[in-house]
């Protein structure tokens, strides 16, 4: 398995609406997507990209929200951190079953089956006890990478 690029930072926020506005005013994202509703999971999503020197788009970052809070896998997490936080990080890979057979190999607890998600392409989390503390995304590569 090769391990690709890092995709994005993860972050659960308790207001989307505040976070954005920190994000955009604060921080100075040149870009900031359209919600994304994940009905399944009960969550709604944006991407934000952070400036670089050159203009470019730099660091995307998904900022997370509840629809119904108490009722989504991010509730403990925000019970823990109310006013929200750094969740998870995401890399990318060539292949998504490959890496999926590769950390099962390896004895790390990947959390659910792999499905589509935000991205539009497969994803799966490895649990952050088998990944030095961190909850991490492993995503397949875009298609149309940005």
């Amino acid at each position: 398995m090769k391990l690709g690029r890092m995709n994005h930072v993860g972050y659960a926020v308790p207001s989307m609406a505040d976070a954005v506005a920190h994000w955009r005013d604060v921080m100075g994202a040149t870009s900031v997507s359209d919600e994304i509703i994940l009905e399944e999971q009960g969550l709604k999503v944006v991407f934000v990209d952070t400036p670089t020197d050159s203009g470019m788009n730099g660091t995307q970052i998904e900022l997370i929200e509840e629809l119904t809070p108490g009722q989504t896998a991010l509730t403990g997490f925000l019970a823990k951190n109310p006013l929200g936080g750094q969740h998870h990080v995401c890399f990318e890979v060539p292949d998504i079953d490959a890496a999926r057979a590769e950390f099962e190999r390896l004895g790390k607890r990947i959390l659910g089956p792999t499905r589509i998600v935000a991205h539009g392409t497969p994803i799966f989390f490895v649990h952050p006890k088998d990944m030095q503390g961190m909850l991490t995304e492993i995503m397949e590569s875009p298609k149309a990478a940005h």
